[in-house]
């Protein structure tokens, strides 16, 4: 079982930056796939970016490539994702999440869920 606490988030001006956490409890983080989900109002969860368990893959959706950064630190059992040029369609609730092996961009595959945090880009 594994348990996921995000940390981060907030409001932001256009252009701004955000960094979003997620400490992941237990011994075996380095065999977790992690993920960034986003779901916005009226919308479906989107995929955002995934890195792989030795943090030596990544992979980014399209519309976040260039402005999103993920990492992975397995000695803290954590995962960030750096936010830099934020736009007001990067509004929604941020979810992490872990899976064994290796990282998927479809949410249904995840296994442990983090509580989701707002973040909200002001234009």
């Amino acid at each position: 079982q594994v348990q996921l606490v995000q940390s981060g988030g907030g409001l932001v001006q256009t252009g701004g930056s955000l960094r979003l956490s997620c400490a992941a409890s237990g011994r075996t983080f380095s065999s977790y796939a992690m993920g960034w989900f986003r779901q916005a109002p009226g919308k479906e969860r989107e995929f955002v970016a995934a890195i792989s368990g030795s943090g030596g893959n990544t992979y980014y959706a399209d519309s976040v490539k260039g402005r999103f950064t993920i990492s992975k630190d397995n000695a803290k059992n954590t995962v960030y994702l750096q936010m830099n040029s934020l736009k007001p369609e990067d509004t929604a609730i941020y979810y992490c999440a872990a899976k064994v092996s290796s990282m998927r961009i479809i949410a249904a595959v995840y296994d442990y869920w983090g509580q989701g945090t707002q973040v909200t880009v002001s234009s």
